[in-house]
């Protein structure tokens, strides 16, 4: 079974940076796709970014265009979303999701949610001001 785990999450002031961190338990990251996901306490989940892997396509949600970064390192089977010049509006539960067995093809952007198969814990920033 795939397995999701996220870390780097935490608190920082305005300004700062963080890196968050999606480990994936198993098959490769080199293929497929992968994304990341914020949520508010009584907000609908939100699109932040969408990324092909194996050197494909990425896609940021306009509201984080410049700030947030994605890379990964497929020896660690691991995506990695790093932001900067972070604001008190990115105060959210970030949630890494993935689409990876080889049948599981991605198309678009994914900017829905429920296109992802497979999710994180999620991990929380707080942006204090």
């Amino acid at each position: 079974q795939v397995q999701l785990v996220e870390s780097g999450g935490g608190s920082v002031q305005a300004g700062g940076s963080l890196r968050l961190s999606c480990a994936a338990s198993v098959y490769s990251v080199s293929n497929g796709c992968m994304g990341w996901f914020r949520q508010a306490p009584g907000k609908e989940r939100e699109w932040v970014a969408t990324s092909y892997l194996g050197g494909g396509s990425t896609y940021y949600a306009d509201s984080v265009k410049g700030r947030f970064t994605l890379s990964q390192d497929n020896r660690k089977n691991t995506m990695y979303l790093q932001i900067t010049s972070l604001k008190p509006d990115d105060n959210d539960i970030y949630y890494c999701a993935a689409r990876l067995r080889p049948a599981e093809k991605c198309s678009g952007s994914l900017q829905n949610y429920q296109e992802f198969i497979y999710w994180g814990q999620g991990t929380q920033i707080t942006v204090s001001s």
